[in-house]
């Protein structure tokens, strides 16, 4: 795994630490090129973010998530099957007691899964299109409102 050091102020409501995203690629998706590109942007946005690499499973990804002890989980999917591994991830970290941390996604999701996505825990999904000024607003948006931890 990969990690950037956060080099600004988006900071965790009540931590006082920097915002911590693990960006994962589930599945057998071979290109991530716009995973490195929010990677980057939420890095340059002040948060910490852990770059996970290709073809990882959704047991990985929430191993990884709880070892990491991130905040959000950031997973980038262009192959199709988002309706399996992305309800799987959100399950996965349901089981391990992690179900406080925030899963968004992005990549090409139709229209019509995204609210049985949203059920199944995925709490935002970003379309191709979206400006990476967008996921990072969503991010400390979501964090700043957030009550701190116990």
């Amino acid at each position: 795994m990969e990690s950037v050091e956060a080099s600004g102020a988006a900071e965790v409501v009540g931590r006082g630490r920097p915002i911590r995203v693990l960006i994962a690629k589930p599945g057998l998706d071979g290109h991530d090129r716009g995973a490195k590109v929010v990677a980057r942007a939420l890095r340059d946005g002040g948060m910490e973010v852990i770059y996970t690499g290709l073809r990882q499973t959704p047991e990985q990804i929430a191993a990884a998530a709880v070892q990491e002890d991130v905040d959000a989980v950031g997973l980038s999917i262009l192959s199709g099957a988002h309706n399996v591994l992305l309800p799987e991830v959100t399950r996965l970290l349901t089981e391990q007691g992690a179900e406080d941390i925030l899963v968004f996604a992005g990549g090409i999701i139709p229209e019509q899964d995204i609210p049985g996505l949203k059920s199944a825990g995925v709490d935002a999904i970003f379309l191709p299109g979206t400006s990476t000024k967008s996921i990072v607003e969503y991010l400390q948006n979501r964090f700043a409102a957030a009550p701190a931890a116990t």
